[in-house]
């Protein structure tokens, strides 16, 4: 059964196993605004909690995306490339960024659950 962490930059990982699923929130897209290009990590990448792992750019801005764990990218998000707008239409479904196999499970710890992130965003 997948679980669902937030972070407080918005990205949101489903946990499977040891994989985990990361993406933007629809709340985030909806300060972007359209989205015109998206820039995912390579896979293989190794990366920490906290670090840069793709960028996304709207009409409005560009964001860096954050992993919200440490782990090793091992899938990318290729159809994003080809339709940026993906982000718009489903953050929290189609258009995921990446793949990350985790190292430390603990650092879910620190994420937020839905109701905690939706508290979070209202203010």
């Amino acid at each position: 059964m997948a679980t669902e962490f937030y972070s407080k930059d918005h990205e949101y990982i489903r946990i499977d196993g040891d994989i985990g699923t990361v993406g933007i929130t629809d709340h985030a897209q909806e300060q972007l605004g359209d989205v015109v290009f998206v820039e995912v990590p390579e896979i293989g990448k190794k990366v920490k909690a906290g670090d840069q792992t793709a960028v996304v750019e709207s009409v409005k801005a560009a964001s860096e995306i954050y992993a919200p764990v440490s782990g090793e990218v091992i899938a990318a998000n290729a159809d994003l490339a080809g339709d940026p707008a993906l982000v718009n239409k489903d953050p929290m479904g189609k258009a995921w960024f990446m793949k990350i196999r985790l190292t430390d499970k603990s650092e879910l710890d620190g994420l937020m659950d839905k109701d905690a992130y939706d508290k979070f965003v209202a203010g």
